[in-house]
């Protein structure tokens, strides 16, 4: 007779849990994966074109999309607090163990790679459309990576990657890029873990973790703002609608990754199975898109591991779901003004603003 301890049993049953959970959103997730693939690195787009008029977005099919992720997130709240919420917090602390021991490494690995790879590119400013035609960019490039080396200098490559960030704000405008705050984020994990500092009691994961939140909400209003930019890849691979229109396609794709990115700032358990399910459509979108989707979002996907990782818990109340669809709501606000808002008040200018 085979005798399975508890321990093992509950980890049998957190991990089939973990599975039957994740395995249908992921296959559900798998033909909007290549959606999440920078458009802008592969078709030709306008930033300062007229973006999609609100009253085409906040249409019928956005708002029941939209209902339908609210749903979703309440529901998570809801299994978080209850004994099969600790059998997945369980299981994801067992199984993602040692990715949470080697964050740091992981991090430092993978910029690494990030790094020497834009170097031997050439005429990049940390992704793939910002280009330019300063030699020395790729030089230093290659000197932040050497930093990535020893744990003392890599307060360096942070630094770098601000520098960096500012050098293409000035070239290409603050609203381009807006789409990569998760950079600054970055810069200030390195910055943080290099010098052991810990402002305000906030963990640098945690700073890394919500500016990659931000970051994909942004990118989602953009799917809502600029469709068109999508049609040549939808045209090449019409696969990837699995029967839907394109219109239709576009907003579930925003929706998914606004609702995902969301997650990222909720309750622990919410978050971690969030940022694996990210993680998955971002490798899944290499496969479509080949090494300069990887390359480009090699640092994304290091950091949604460490987040999946993350064994920090709360208590999870009812009222954290009742809250849920304020909050979403909310930020869902809150970015579609900002990016329309400010859109108008970069290119067309403020005298242009309706008066509310």
């Amino acid at each position: 007779m085979v005798r399975v301890t508890a321990p093992r049993l509950s980890l049998r049953l957190g991990l089939r849990t973990l599975a039957s959970f994740a395995v249908p959103p992921l296959l559900l997730l798998a033909g909007t994966g290549s959606a999440n693939a920078h458009v802008k690195w592969f078709c030709a787009y306008d930033v300062a074109g007229q973006p999609r008029g609100l009253e085409q977005v906040l249409c019928p099919n956005f708002e029941l999309l939209t209902a339908f992720a609210i749903v979703c997130l309440m529901l998570g709240c809801l299994a978080e607090g209850t004994p099969l919420g600790s059998a997945l917090m369980n299981a994801l602390d067992r199984v993602t163990s040692r990715i949470r021991t080697d964050t740091e490494l992981l991090v430092r690995c993978t910029l690494g790679f990030f790094l020497v790879s834009v170097w031997g590119l050439g005429g990049i400013i940390l992704t793939p459309e910002l280009k330019t035609d300063a030699a020395w960019i790729p030089w230093l490039q290659l000197a932040m990576a050497a930093c990535l080396i020893s744990r003392r200098t890599m307060p360096l490559t942070g630094l770098g990657i601000v520098f960096l960030f500012s050098f293409a704000t000035a070239q290409y405008g603050l609203f381009h890029l807006a789409d990569y705050p998760v950079f600054l984020g970055v810069a200030v994990y390195l910055i943080y873990q290099g010098l052991g500092l810990k402002p305000f009691d906030i963990r640098p994961l945690d700073i890394v973790r919500w500016t990659a939140a931000i970051t994909l909400m942004w990118a989602s209003v953009e799917k809502w703002a600029y469709p068109q930019w999508t049609d040549p890849l939808l045209a090449a691979k019409p696969q990837m609608t699995m029967g839907a229109t394109p219109e239709l396609f576009m907003q579930a794709a925003g929706v998914i990754e606004f609702t995902l990115a969301f997650a990222l700032v909720w309750t622990p358990l919410v978050r971690r199975i969030s940022a694996i399910i990210l993680a998955a459509i971002f490798v899944s979108a290499v496969f479509e898109f080949g090494k300069v989707d990887a390359i480009g979002h090699s640092g994304i996907i290091v950091v949604l591991l460490g987040i999946a990782a993350d064994d920090v818990r709360s208590v999870v109340r009812v009222r954290d779901a009742a809250w849920a669809p304020a909050y979403f709501g909310g930020a869902l606000a809150i970015f579609l003004a900002l990016y329309y808002v400010g859109h108008e008040a970069l290119y067309v200018g403020l005298p242009a603003l309706p008066l509310i």
